[in-house]
């Protein structure tokens, strides 16, 4: 073997060896409990995809449910849990009487609510989602959540909540306590990005959106090119097209100083997925980050009319002494993220591997390069919290 091959040898043992090294320093670092009600009603799989981007950070971080376990991702939440066969088993918080929501709220250290969107029974029964508004199955806030995160408040402790919580199906009453709990208003506005909006082309359009577009518009349908799609709590259907509205078809998010430097976020980022439009009572909330929808002239003039703005809440925060809540208006925890990767500290010096920024629709990146340092930021923050 020449001195030139051996090198080579070497080298080759050597970056063969840093996974098992990143695993290493992972399985080394010491475990902490955090204690984490996560509340997800919309999982039609074990992979758990509603919470998997939240179940990656807590492992990485080894994080974990008891002194000694790590969370399972399809264990550890509350909501619904699939079975076989079109079984399922629901694990809410709805099966809780008022004395065992105090005690959890005793025992946990924060709440998550992911996802309460829920199953409908196209998707469930069929094994598909059709695109067609269908009987739901389970899903909504319920009472029960309420009277949680009022205990959680009351006793100052975390409390996290994302895009949908409040919006369909959830009902107007329990909407109501949870924008008066927290200083902030659903507008019965939500949106999404469409890579095409050419029904010949896209088959995820939704069709109940299609539908309630023709209806206001003489059954046309004329769209062709990329865009953004904002629907209203009433069935009302807005739809901005690149060029003709837009000068840039896809939302951004901007993240402002105290995003920047305290949460490690992107100063901006592009955000492919469904968002919905809130308004906060910016006396009480911190406005983190915020979605932009680049519109030209005759987008602004369509936003206006319907009293809607380009630039819109994406992070809201409150973290007074009082008490302690954020409110993410994207679908967040939602990414493809495998949760393999999460065995290996110092994963996130790779991540340019797991993703293609030339692919308008991947969100991948928006895990590494926005989720994944926020969260981690915020869990940081409770744990130091924790140990006061």
């Amino acid at each position: 073997m020449t001195k030139r091959t051996k090198k080579i040898w070497i080298t080759l043992a050597i970056i063969a060896s840093i996974p098992l090294m990143m695993w290493f320093c992972w399985y080394l670092k010491p475990k902490t409990k955090m204690v984490a009600a996560i509340i997800d009603k919309t999982v039609l799989t074990s992979d758990g995809q509603e919470h998997i981007s939240f179940l990656w950070v807590l492992n990485h971080e080894k994080l974990t449910k008891t002194a000694s376990k790590l969370y399972k991702i399809d264990h550890d939440y509350f909501g619904f849990f699939p079975l076989a066969q079109e079984k399922f088993r629901l694990k809410g918080l709805e099966r809780f009487n008022n004395d065992q929501l105090h005690q959890l709220s005793e025992d946990i250290n924060l709440v998550y609510f992911t996802d309460t969107y829920g199953i409908y029974r196209n998707e469930w029964y069929a094994k598909k989602n059709n695109n067609e508004r269908s009987g739901m199955v389970y899903g909504g806030m319920s009472g029960q959540d309420i009277e949680l995160l009022k205990q959680m408040k009351q006793k100052r402790k975390l409390i996290i909540t994302e895009f949908n919580s409040i919006g369909s199906p959830t009902g107007k009453e329990t909407r109501k306590q949870f924008e008066n709990m927290f200083a902030m208003r659903w507008t019965g506005w939500t949106g999404r990005f469409f890579e095409s909006l050419d029904t010949a082309r896209n088959k995820e359009l939704p069709r109940w959106l299609i539908n309630n577009y023709k209806l206001a518009n003489n059954n046309n349908w004329p769209f062709k090119k990329s865009g953004v799609a904002l629907v209203s709590d009433q069935d009302k259907v807005i739809i901005l097209e690149d060029g003709r509205d837009l000068k840039n078809p896809m939302p951004h998010i901007i993240s402002g100083e105290y995003g920047q430097k305290v949460l490690g976020l992107p100063e901006e980022i592009k955000y492919p997925f469904w968002f919905d439009v809130i308004q906060p009572d910016k006396a009480i909330n911190t406005q983190v980050a915020s979605f932009r929808i680049d519109v030209n002239q005759s987008g602004q003039s369509l936003l206006n009319a319907n009293g809607l703005s380009a630039i819109f809440p994406a992070v809201l925060m409150h973290k007074q002494a009082d008490y302690r809540f954020y409110y993410f208006s994207g679908d967040f925890c939602d990414n493809t993220v495998s949760l393999s990767t999460s065995y290996f500290k110092g994963i996130s010096a790779f991540k340019w591997l797991f993703y293609n920024t030339s692919d308008p629709m991947e969100r991948s990146s928006f895990f590494w390069n926005f989720y994944r340092p926020m969260m981690t930021t915020i869990l940081e923050q409770e744990r130091e919290f924790n140990n006061k």
